[in-house]
């Protein structure tokens, strides 16, 4: 009997260390790029007409305020310059421009294995936003974001499978020279990950410098744009129906260097947006178009995320509702607009508007990430770490939407219907003569990895064993993988001769 014990207890020992061990791709239940697609709040007659409505929008209302270079490139292609300085876009020129749009997108990673493949539904999950404040869940207090925060941001990111991307989700506070923050801030997010990174620019002065240093990085200008690794986040509009002037020139010194652009309208329901879902919806998918447009007028071909990012509004207080229902379904909308237009596609999701990592950020952040990926969105923005309505990022919350972000992509894979699954010789194997449970069977071992997802600070203990392990906190928890990561050398830190020839010929303020 005792022989017998300890030949089972050397087993299971043997199983839990290899369930521990990293899992191959092959195993793994869930990984970037899953394929969503199984949610669509809006019916077909619905996105047909919101395209309409939007057509008809760019051809009678327009957009004011592009650049001069942005008119006539715009104009060059077909769109008319009225006397009341608005630039209109005719029916038959939207939809050239979508013909020649890039429909399938790859978002390098500085590290290939970290490429984004941006195509029909694949859903990818990642960072963005610009906080200016970190949220200390300990103290819970709020205090200005610096440009150290981002950079660690930027390492505990690179660890979490689940975090696809990192787009910039903070600003460095502690930078106050614009020019310095820019590049700055590409610095701390290339040095803190090999996945692909998003980033801004306060003025296109500013995007020399920046590719420079980005060719000096990638090697050489030819290995940059051969495999670009940064993109710019360009909030190209002012909404309602407005070009953010400088916001177009950034775009286009991007397009000319090289980097991909995601074009993103970011209008309030209510506010700068038609309070209704179908009319914020309206009018960001009328500004993407122009958008749309306007790259390809530029240079046909390069690639471009639609990014349709609406958000919700308390009507009562005047308040983002970035962790509301209505959010999960302007973002969920916009998804099906871009599959109509057959764009790869990018939109808000997982924020909070919780100020901690409690009970309301969780139900705010699973809603909007699940139906976000079930829509299959491609780009889901935000996706963890923001609180209090996008002022303010946690990197504790960043660890635990790891954790939320892999129960939605289970919800992503859905469910596989086939002779294996269905398990009828299972069945009989287990009733007829079997133990009469799928306890410990070869077929229940040799699944657990491949069809269950498992948290990793998640707690799934009884009420008895948790209190026998102390009743482990989970911001706690979150807390000491936090200080486990940040306590070892960054796998995505430059080579020392490089990093000497970045620092010589740019002021860069981390240590």
């Amino acid at each position: 009997m005792n022989v017998q014990s300890s030949r089972r207890s050397g087993g299971r020992t043997a199983r839990r260390a290899a369930r521990a061990a990293p899992l191959s791709n092959e195993i793994r239940p869930i990984r970037a790029g899953m394929s969503g697609g199984q949610y669509k709040p809006l019916s077909d007659h619905d996105i047909q007409r919101i395209h309409e409505t939007a057509l008809t929008a760019l051809e009678e209302i327009g957009l004011a305020d592009a650049p001069q270079s942005g008119i006539e490139i715009m104009t060059g292609a077909g769109a008319f310059l009225g006397e009341d300085g608005r630039l209109r876009f005719p029916r038959a020129l939207v939809e050239d421009m979508l013909t020649k749009a890039c429909k399938d997108i790859t978002l390098h990673g500085r590290d290939a294995k970290h490429d984004l493949h941006l195509s029909g539904n694949r859903v990818h999950f990642g960072t963005a936003g610009a906080a200016v404040h970190m949220v200390d869940p300990d103290t819970q207090d709020y205090r200005d974001s610096t440009l150290q925060d981002l950079f660690d941001a930027a390492r505990i990111a690179d660890q979490l499978d689940n975090i696809h991307f990192l787009q910039r989700p903070m600003v460095a506070r502690d930078v106050t020279d614009n020019r310095e923050l820019d590049i700055n801030t590409i610095y701390a997010c290339c040095a803190g990950t090999t996945k692909h990174v998003g980033t801004n620019f306060t003025d296109p002065d500013y995007v020399a410098d920046a590719l420079n240093m980005l060719h000096m990085i990638a090697g050489s200008e030819d290995a940059w744009r051969a495999r670009p690794f940064v993109s710019n986040s360009n909030c190209f509009v002012v909404p309602p129906m407005k070009f953010a002037t400088e916001s177009c020139e950034v775009m286009e010194a991007c397009i000319r260097g090289g980097m991909p652009v995601l074009l993103l309208s970011a209008g309030m329901a209510g506010a700068t947006a038609p309070s209704t879902i179908a009319g914020a919806i309206v009018q960001a998918t009328a500004e993407c178009l122009a958008g749309i447009v306007y790259v390809n007028a530029l240079k046909p071909g390069h690639p471009a995320i639609f990014g349709t990012w609406p958000f919700g509004l308390d009507l009562r207080t005047g308040a983002m509702t970035v962790g509301s229902g209505e959010q999960a379904l302007l973002s969920a909308g916009c998804a099906q607009m871009h599959k109509f237009y057959g764009l790869p596609g990018g939109a808000a999701a997982g924020a909070s508007d919780a100020k901690l990592p409690n009970m309301q950020a969780g139900w705010e952040q699973m809603c909007s990430n699940v139906m976000a990926g079930l829509s299959g969105l491609n780009m889901v923005y935000e996706a963890a770490g923001m609180h209090a309505s996008l002022l303010g990022f946690c990197h504790e919350s960043l660890i635990l939407g790891n954790d939320l972000i892999g129960q939605a992509l289970r919800c992503v894979r859905g469910i596989e219907v086939d002779d294996e699954t269905l398990a009828l010789e299972q069945i009989r194997d287990v009733c007829l003569g079997g133990p009469g449970h799928y306890l410990g069977t070869e077929a229940t071992l040799s699944r657990m990895q491949k069809d269950h997802v498992y948290p990793s600070l998640g707690d799934r203990t009884s009420p008895k064993e948790w209190a026998e392990i102390g009743k482990p906190d989970l911001v706690a928890k979150a807390k000491a993988h936090k200080e486990g990561i940040l306590a070892t050398t960054p796998p995505a830190r430059f080579d020392p001769i490089l990093d000497k020839a970045i620092r010589d010929r740019f002021t860069i303020h981390l240590a």
